[in-house]
């Protein structure tokens, strides 16, 4: 199955969330030398047109980014993350909105490479698109959870990984752990970042269970919920979960997270969460 279409769902509330751990993390790995892989196993079209027919037919984005981008009172934890999606509109309107891969361009310095991959017959075009003309990059139209086994671990032995699926089939949510103990096993000083969708928090817990039994160490969840769960069709939260965070993640997601459930629900209808699957 390959029906999902993330320009349908860009910029909301969870895209924020995402993106705003990505640029953290990004941007502690920025603050050593060493240069260091991103690698995107499912990195969808690169950017989407906010005034195209998907974006306006679901408006998702209206109450995500939209909600934030121009706030005078932005926390500093915002700041690298607002400027990716500053770039791409810079005459104030709100037009587009970069997915992860973009994030990641924008922020990554010279001697950095980005490995990205997308199976999506009329996404992975526009991502090759996006990226043919930037030497640090590559583009695969490949499966991305045998990157985590492929490509790592990086020469240089640093490294983000961001896995991101659609989970449009269940079998998705047992692939994401299969998939994180194969990476982890190969590349054990890697950054692995892990995107969910609250749809049924069973399955969540079932993830979060699974990472507990590994004999991982340093597993930090990050949760932000817009509804109450439910088990009605439907995603009332989402959330990151990351092995080897930077050492400031936990405190800064703290920092944003009140910020962030202010503006994104501002009935008052969600929760945050920043807790510890697995301490050191």
């Amino acid at each position: 199955m390959l029906s999902y279409r993330h320009s349908f769902h860009a910029g909301n509330h969870a895209d924020v969330l995402k993106h705003t751990v990505q640029s953290l993390i990004i941007t502690a790995l920025n603050e050593k030398e060493k240069p260091f892989l991103y690698l995107d196993t499912h990195a969808g079209a690169g950017r989407y047109q906010l005034s195209g027919e998907h974006a306006e037919r679901t408006g998702e984005y209206l109450e995500g980014i939209a909600r934030i981008w121009q706030q005078d009172d932005l926390p500093e934890e915002l700041e690298s993350y607002i400027s990716c999606v500053k770039a791409l509109n810079q005459n104030g309107k709100l037009r587009y909105y970069p997915g992860s891969p973009l994030i990641a361009r924008h922020l990554l310095r010279p001697t950095d490479k980005l490995s990205l991959t997308e199976l999506h017959p009329s996404d992975y075009p526009m991502l090759r698109n996006e990226f043919q003309k930037d030497d640090r990059a590559r583009t695969e139209r490949a499966d991305g959870f045998q990157q985590l086994k492929s490509k790592l671990p990086p020469p240089s032995r640093r490294g983000l990984i961001l896995i991101d699926p659609p989970y449009e089939m269940k079998s998705d949510y047992q692939a994401v752990v299969k998939g994180l103990l194969e990476g982890y096993k190969r590349f054990g000083t890697g950054v692995f970042a892990l995107w969910y969708p609250v749809v049924l928090r069973q399955q969540i817990k079932r993830i979060c269970n699974e990472l507990e039994a590994s004999g991982i160490r340093r597993i930090l969840q990050i949760e932000l919920g817009v509804r109450p769960d439910s088990d009605r069709f439907g995603m009332t939260a989402s959330g990151m979960i990351v092995i080897n965070p930077p050492w400031k993640l936990e405190q800064q997601m703290n920092n944003v997270l009140p910020w962030l459930l202010k503006h994104l629900v501002p009935a008052g209808t969600g929760h945050t969460k920043v807790s510890w699957i697995v301490p050191e």
